[in-house]
């Protein structure tokens, strides 16, 4: 049997998540501060098996389940958020890249499946003009967590018209050529006088096609390196190449593993909600220990310390309700966003099942950066030092939870917009809160 088979594991190893959550705690203060999660802890990374998890089992991947990497990536970000956040996209890339054609997953995992993919998603950025053979593509894409570290890259480009002949060798399109692309208002004309919907297209290019600018400043998720890649132009064959709307939908359900034929925001927030819970986790324990010595395994109280309201306990009321609301609110988000991962993993798959998964991760997220508000106790004088570990924690969750993923409003829109359809099938209305 060969070592790609004997590594297909269908989840990940206890041992290995337990490594590269030490690992990137060790790396995690370095991360903040140089804007990079180390050589290490990609490495560990790796080895837990994030980049193969859901990559094809023909190519020695997992095939895996959504529960299996938000649990791994959830428990990475106790140690460093931000190295979490990179391990759950090279997982959640990779589910995009098994929709390619058959060349391009040859392209990406014929050699390995532990190949780390970055992705210039959304916005879609630059443009690609049909050529002979494939799609000439280049442009500008800000924001691409982990560009430097990555193998590959999928980037996202409005689709436009064909140059003609000579096109492989046509100057690369500027991001202004393409900047009224956004919404169906801006598209061509149809024969009916409506404008038609922007078509884009998903591309597979090489790290070494690329240049990646530094350009990440951020307050929270320091170590993501998501800066700005530019690619000139640059010919991409077809069988690398996806509609973007192919993506969003999932493949057909055509004996394809359930990660690859599930639509993209059956479990996209669920997964993106994953680091800031894990943070969140590690936030509420290291602040319990600062609040109350001797409440966390390890830590010795002062002399005589006792219960809140037992008259030797120097937790005041306030401090101790924040406290409880804190840890109530984040073990209710762990609750709810657990729910919704079994559900992107075997439930119904409907419009009304993405919408109520993608609120469960925006709601979810927003009352976790509720709870580390709740800690920080606007006007306490109890503040912590937000350069230090526990300030960290605080600045990753509110940073995730600020993601455009996991806006509130935009899911909130696709639940009031499935919930009618669901609620007028009335021997399935009773399912609604199941």
């Amino acid at each position: 049997m060969s070592d790609r088979a004997i590594r297909a594991e269908s989840g990940f190893r206890r041992d290995a998540v337990a490594r590269a959550v030490a690992v990137a705690e060790d790396g995690a203060r370095a991360a903040d501060a140089e804007r990079c999660v180390s050589a290490r802890t990609l490495a560990a990374l790796d080895e837990a098996g994030f980049a193969r998890h859901f990559v094809p089992r023909r190519f020695g991947g997992r095939e895996g389940t959504f529960a299996d990497v938000f649990q791994a990536t959830a428990e990475v970000a106790r140690g460093c958020a931000s190295a979490a956040w990179l391990g759950m996209l090279w997982s959640a890339h990779a589910r995009f890249a098994a929709l390619l054609p058959e060349e391009g997953r040859q392209d990406l995992w014929g050699a390995s499946p532990d190949v780390r993919i970055a992705a210039g998603l959304t916005p879609p950025s630059g443009a690609a003009v049909p050529v002979d053979g494939g799609w000439l593509l280049g442009g500008e894409w800000p924001v691409v967590s982990g560009a430097d570290h990555a193998d590959w890259l999928l980037l996202c480009a409005p689709e436009s018209p064909a140059a003609g002949p000579g096109a492989p060798n046509a100057p690369a399109p500027s991001a202004d050529a393409v900047a009224g692309s956004g919404g169906p208002e801006d598209g061509a004309a149809d024969d009916g006088g409506k404008p038609e919907r922007p078509r884009f297209r998903v591309c597979a290019v090489p790290r070494s096609a690329v240049t990646v600018v530094d350009t990440w400043r951020s307050s929270g998720m320091r170590g993501t390196a998501s800066h700005t890649v530019l690619l000139p132009a640059t010919t991409v064959p077809a069988g690398r190449t996806v509609p973007f709307d192919v993506l969003v939908a999932g493949g057909p359900p055509d004996g394809r593993a359930r990660c690859h034929t599930a639509p993209a925001h059956l479990a996209g927030g669920l997964l993106f909600s994953a680091p800031a819970l894990g943070a969140a986790r590690r936030a509420l324990a290291e602040w319990s220990e600062r609040l109350l010595p001797g409440a966390v395994p390890g830590t010795a109280g002062p002399a005589g310390s006792g219960p809140v309201g037992s008259g030797a306990s120097p937790v005041r009321e306030g401090q101790a309700a924040r406290l409880a609301r804190a840890w109530a609110d984040v073990e209710a988000v762990a609750l709810l966003l657990s729910e919704a991962v079994r559900r992107a993993d075997t439930g119904e798959i409907s419009p009304f099942a993405v919408a109520r998964n993608r609120r469960d991760a925006a709601v979810g997220a927003e009352r976790l950066a509720g709870a580390m508000d709740l800690l920080m106790g606007a006007g306490d004088a109890d503040l912590p030092d937000m350069n230090g570990d526990l300030g960290r924690h605080l600045r990753d969750v509110r940073a995730v939870a600020s993601h455009g993923a996991l806006r509130v409003e935009g899911a909130a829109v696709a639940f009031a917009d499935a919930l009618p359809a669901a609620m007028e099938d009335r021997h399935r209305r009773h399912r609604l809160f199941a």
